[in-house]
């Protein structure tokens, strides 16, 4: 072993596992030359997940990010010659309509991210896996891709680290924990051992379970926890003996019972003669805080692998035994079997990224094996560049809020998060059941009077309709259709197409409390803004404004979407509850890169905000101000800010529309709230849910959102969100985005498609949620642009009043053409498309004369 160093450019705490020996391996890749890895027992672990890991690799996810992932990951096992592509099956049981759904929806998102994944009938699954029951199976899904992970994860972790030491670029310590971080000045500067301490520029966190107890050394908590899952051994089974196989059938799950199994191929390889069975609980899982782990000496197998009871998993045990009587026939081997402890999180995905107190410092927890590797070349890119090849908003550590941070909150979501690992199927619009009422509006109580049907982002608790809107109905229940199918019609309200009807023929106020808010001031406020945005923000022209704009990355891609009031003192950033806080932590990382003198603060609970919109929405609003000649056209145009009163209390109001309509947004501090909503109310102004604002209405308008529609694989002009002319102010990005400008045709565009036909097979109108592959409806095959980018719906929603259902999705440039046919796949049917739109191109009020009325 080398002495021990006194400095590097990085430390990764936690090398000895899948992830940071990817971390290191990938960092090396970009030209990183001076890396110490450190780890609290061996390397590779022999306490960590990496060490008892099933390393099972499926390629199927709903997310693409997942997808993408895990096919880097298995190209890269491929290539180090470290995988079985046994492929895998997954099975719909006899009787399980619901859970065969379920397949048919995962061959579809399959389709729209890239995979190769297919539907099976039942004879081609007993031919591919002999071990099952035919008549226990209705159909299912294969995957050529799927496969295992050899000799084991574990011991490729270790090549990993070899390679990387031989190189020259790493140096490796094991039994080294971290016993504290060294910040200085909001900057990592070291880590303390009990070998020495290391000075570095940088540290990246890749120890897995005990990843939130480093991230406590500097006062943070990440929103993960360690959960057991039980893993059962049977044996002996010599089927592949003599074959030197490490497994031989292809993988098999059984989602609908919540378990999957294998084959440990030849019983002289690493683990073999038996089948592997394993289950995630669905209903009790047995959590784990970090800080109770046992130690490696305390643990009778690892710290990462707790005795397990049979009872535990009796039950699910026998149904498996119905569909694979082999594991009855098999001897049970209880000292090879545990509950392995794994990580969910709680926010939907993992912990990466850059730390929101501390510049230097970096996370990469709550990654599973098949997606390690993706996540060492995210991790490494990240670094390098200050971008991803694929947006990584929904992986980003700086997305949390404060409140998700908490430890009620980590264990409340998590525990959730655990009993749905496999089972049952998570609808794309599933809201959590815990830890809410977080956050509520002022006019909340109003809300919850008149039935509010609520959601929530950000934990803002907002209502998508009101039951006291349901006589709506009977006005416009004609051009409401009834959901049939109750997976399309799960977490929606038909009132809330009745309530977006009435609002275009009157006014609404729809509840907007979950803007996030912050301030740039200081010196440095309008330069820092300028760098930063595609939008011009200077100018004295501009004060007094609303000033729609982009943040774009190095390479000319959108990375934010949002609007910004230009005040004589200050700028205020107004942005979406999903992006604020990722974008906050950026424009403060990015003024203190720059030497930016500016302060940024959040305001966001500090101010509240109301949307006013409709035909009558002036006419409506001057009967509550106090200075009614203030909302003529020739006194507030369009875009503007205005100070108004309303109620006795200061209102800043924005002449803009996110729902096709005359209107106004109204901010006003929180404790105002309640007053200027009562106000409204008195004048008869409906409440409109969220609902209008956030699908129905954005789609019939042609409106983007961050995250979904606006992506950092795709630059302003594909998303038909350039302004005319380009700034003179330098920006970010501005020289890659005077190179797409001078493009004849971009690769792709955001174009609106409108589904043609929406009725099944078997009859039902669908009403899709979730992404759906484009496909050309004569090969079939899913669209992919030149740069190899696949085309699905970003967004969908049905449109009240345009009638049809329509989606925003990237077409190949040879497809982007208004009336071109072509298909989308739901549930694994193809429904006809029409392209209505290629770029910005509403539906309803194309001339967008309402707006500006």
């Amino acid at each position: 072993m080398s002495a021990f160093p006194d400095k590097a450019q990085v430390v990764i705490v936690g090398l000895g596992g899948i992830v940071g020996a990817s971390v290191a391996h990938h960092l090396i890749e970009r030209g990183w030359t001076d890396i110490v890895g450190i780890d609290k027992s061996g390397i590779p672990t022999d306490v960590g997940s990496t060490a008892h890991a099933s390393d099972f690799c499926y390629t199927t996810s709903h997310d693409f990010l997942s997808t993408w992932t895990s096919l880097y990951s298995v190209d890269f096992f491929d290539k180090m010659g470290a995988y079985e592509r046994v492929g895998g099956l997954e099975i719909a049981r006899t009787g399980d309509d619901a859970w065969m759904e379920e397949i048919k929806r995962k061959v579809t998102s399959g389709k729209a991210f890239g995979t190769n994944v297919r539907l099976v009938s039942p004879s081609e699954i007993k031919e591919m896996f002999p071990l099952i029951e035919e008549d226990q199976v209705q159909g299912g899904l294969y995957d050529p891709d799927a496969g295992l992970v050899v000799p084991r994860s574990q011991a490729l972790s270790g090549r990993l680290v070899d390679m990387g030491v031989d190189s020259g670029n790493l140096k490796s310590f094991a039994n080294t924990p971290a016993q504290s971080l060294i910040v200085e000045d909001g900057k990592i500067t070291g880590v303390k051992t009990h070998r020495g301490t290391i000075m570095a520029d940088h540290v990246v966190v890749c120890a897995g379970l005990w990843g939130r107890l480093i991230a406590n050394m500097v006062g943070e908590d990440l929103p993960v926890m360690p959960v057991d899952h039980p893993l059962t051994f049977f044996g002996p089974f010599n089927e592949f003996e003599g074959t030197g196989k490490d497994i031989g059938y292809p993988l098999l799950r059984d989602q609908g019972n919540s378990a999957y199994m294998r084959d440990t191929g030849d019983p002289k390889t690493t683990e073999g003669g038996q089948i592997e069975w394993g289950y995630y609980e669905t209903t009790n899982p047995r959590m784990c805080h970090p800080r109770d782990l046992q130690s490696k000496e305390e643990a009778r197998l690892s710290p990462s692998q707790r005795d397990l009871e049979l009872e535990q998993v009796i039950e699910p045990l026998e149904k498996a035994m119905e569909l694979t009587p082999i594991l009855s026939e098999l001897g049970y081997n209880e000292t090879w079997s545990f509950n392995g402890l794994l990580q969910v999180s709680a926010a939907g995905g993992p912990s990466c990224g850059e730390s929101q107190k501390v510049r230097g410092l970096w996370y990469c927890v709550a990654i599973w094996v098949k997606d390690g590797p993706g996540y060492g070349k995210l991790i490494a890119d990240w670094m390098t560049d200050g971008r991803t090849e694929i947006d990584h908003a929904g992986i980003d550590y700086s997305r949390f809020y404060p409140h998700q941070m908490t430890e009620k909150f980590i264990e409340d979501r998590c525990y959730e998060a655990a009993q749905k690992i496999y089972f049952p199927a998570i609808h794309p619009r599933e809201p959590y059941a815990g830890s809410r009422d977080i956050k509520r509006s002022p006019f909340y109580e109003r809300e919850v009077e008149l039935g509010g049907y609520f959601m929530e982002l950000g934990g803002w608790e907002r209502a998508h309709g009101y039951a006291a809107n349901e006589h709506l109905l009977e006005k416009y229940g004609n051009k409401v259709p009834v959901r049939e199918n109750e997976w399309d019609n799960r977490h929606f309200w038909r009132v809330s197409n009745a309530e977006q009807l009435a609002l275009s023929e009157d006014c609404g106020i729809i509840n907007l409390s979950h803007f996030y808010m912050f301030d740039v001031e200081g010196p440095d406020h309008v330069a820092l803004m300028e760098w930063l945005c595609a939008a011009k923000i200077g100018g004295d022209n501009n004060i007094g404004k609303g000033i729609y704009t982009h943040f774009l990355d190095d390479e000319g891609n959108v990375r934010a979407d949002l609007t910004i009031f230009r005040m004589e003192d200050r700028c205020r950033i107004v942005d979406g509850a999903d992006a604020g806080p990722r974008d906050y932590h950026y424009v403060k990382r990015i003024a203190e890169d720059k030497g930016f003198d500016v302060t940024v603060t959040d305001v966001s609970e500090e101010y509240t905000t109301i949307g006013i919109w409709g035909p009558n929405a002036r006419e409506n609003l001057k009967r509550v101000v106090s200075d009614p000649a203030a909302l003529d056209p020739e006194n507030f145009p369009f875009a503007g800010i205005r100070n108004l009163e309303i109620a006795g209390k200061k209102v800043f109001a924005l002449r803009l529309s996110y729902v096709g309509e005359q209107g106004w947004e109204l901010h006003m501090k929180y404790e105002d709230g309640l007053a200027v909503w009562d106000a409204l109310r008195a004048e008869g102004i409906m409440a409109v849910g969220v609902e209008t604002y956030a699908n129905s209405r954005r789609l019939e308008k042609s409106l983007r959102l961050q995250n979904a529609d606006l992506l950092t694989q795709y630059n302003l002009y594909e998303a038909d969100l350039a302004r005319p002319k380009v700034k003179e102010a330098d920006f970010r990005g501005k020289e890659k985005h005077l190179e797409y400008r001078a493009r004849d045709k971009q690769p792709a565009m955001l174009c609106t498609l409108v589904m043609q036909e929406n009725t099944d097979a078997s009859g039902v109108e669908r009403f899709p949620v979730g992404a759906m592959p484009v496909q050309d409806p004569v090969t079939g095959k899913t669209l992919v642009d030149e740069l190899g980018r696949i085309s699905y719906t970003t967004s969908v929603a049905y449109g009240p009043t345009i009638g049809k259902n329509i989606a925003l999705a990237y077409l190949p440039q040879e497809y982007c053409e208004v009336g071109r046919k072509l298909q989308v796949e739901y549930f694994s049917e193809s429904f006809p498309v029409e392209v209505a739109g290629v770029g910005y191109a509403p539906l309803y009020d194309p001339e967008n004369a309402k707006p500006r009325s």
